[in-house]
């Protein structure tokens, strides 16, 4: 029997937003190094990204910061904090990834879809009209007062929507933002949207699909 659950629940930014933070320090430096190490400062970013925010909550502009000096200091470039916020500055206006609207349409009408994203107030509304479906709730990091992966996110979206882990299906392209958490949580029904991200990891028990097309089909519909 297809498991329908109360709530799709989602992460935004990777999952369903085009969160191009690679792209963004690309443009900003690429003209200084060679591929090899713009490569290296990327992967650098990222993961200074995840660290500054398993601590207690500051605000994203502070993180991107915080990460991008980091970086810097790292890969012996100058670092320059009119940069890290022309990088926040862009979050607002990206999109969805092309599979994203026609996929979410298809169980919008018959699941209500709430999006947990690690995103201030301010900057998520136009992420989330840009994704071209009814979305019924949006928790930020910046309600819940903590980033995923910490588990205060995900009990502040249980405890807006009165529901439980057993109630929802989670939808992220991410293991170390969402899944592991989810899985931790008790949340036993996750998917996983294969974007190339991270790889593949089954002890943490979830349905791979492609892209948000195949969405509907977990589902029944």
């Amino acid at each position: 029997m297809t498991f329908r659950p109360k709530y799709i629940t989602f992460d935004c930014h990777g999952t369903m937003i085009n969160f191009d933070m690679a792209g963004a320090a690309t443009d900003h430096y690429a003209p200084l190094m060679s591929a090899d190490k713009l490569a290296v400062f990327i992967r650098d970013f990222s993961a200074y990204r995840l660290d500054e925010i398993l601590g207690d909550w500051k605000p994203y502009a502070e993180v991107v910061h915080n990460a991008l000096e980091r970086t810097c200091k790292r890969n012996g470039v100058a670092f320059d904090p009119a940069i890290a916020q022309e990088i926040y500055d862009r979050v607002p206006g990206w999109g969805p990834h092309a599979d994203v609207p026609a996929g979410l349409a298809k169980v919008a009408a018959e699941i209500p879809l709430v999006a947990l994203t690690n995103s201030m107030n301010a900057q998520i509304p136009s992420n989330i009209e840009k994704l071209g479906a009814p979305i019924a709730h949006v928790f930020t990091a910046e309600d819940a007062q903590a980033y995923k992966p910490r588990m205060q996110a995900f009990e502040y979206m249980f405890d807006q929507l009165n529901c439980g882990p057993e109630d929802v299906l989670h939808v992220s392209s991410s293991f170390r933002y969402d899944l592991m958490t989810a899985h931790d949580m008790g949340i036993t029904n996750k998917v996983w949207v294969n974007r190339g991200h991270e790889p593949a990891n089954p002890y943490y028990g979830y349905t791979e699909i492609a892209d948000i097309g195949g969405l509907p089909a977990v589902v029944g519909l």
